[in-house]
């Protein structure tokens, strides 16, 4: 855990993890956090394939999961010092990572009036907006020290 950017208020920490991708490209994850008792959230863009960081190992910073109703809070990638935060990554299909992919690009270009156009990408027949995919779910818990 690093401490947030001086700006950044006192009390808030971001939070970091070392992982190691697997050799061979497809990998496919989306990611939660339950940030003490509340519910699992996805992160602004939860979903990420290995094209660049394919048989590496890497650190990255996971962001809190926000509630997709509206803009995200401002200070929403950090998490506050006492916090219990536990992960949530899944193995997913390609077939459900372009769904949720498409989707988090949708809304987070929305009201940009340069932004292109998005198609959600679906795997469900018949003009149905939506995909059928299993998810395989794995947990880490962290208590961030206050």
């Amino acid at each position: 855990m690093a401490p947030g950017p001086p700006d950044n208020p006192p009390g808030k920490v971001a939070l970091y993890v070392r992982a190691t991708d697997q050799p061979g490209f497809g990998d496919y994850i989306r990611y939660y956090t339950k940030q003490n008792s509340g519910p699992f959230l996805p992160g602004l863009n939860s979903v990420y394939d290995d094209q660049v960081i394919d048989g590496t190992s890497y650190e990255v910073q996971v962001e809190r999961g926000i509630v997709r109703d509206g803009q995200p809070e401002e200070g929403y990638n950090f998490f506050n010092r006492g916090d219990t935060v536990t992960l949530k990554v899944c193995n997913i299909d390609k077939a459900t990572y372009d769904f949720w992919r498409t989707v988090e690009f949708n809304y987070a270009s929305i009201g940009n009036p340069f932004s292109s156009p998005t198609k959600v990408l679906s795997n469900v027949s018949g003009n149905a907006l939506g995909y059928f995919g299993g998810y395989a779910a794995q947990f880490r818990t962290v208590i961030i020290s206050r």
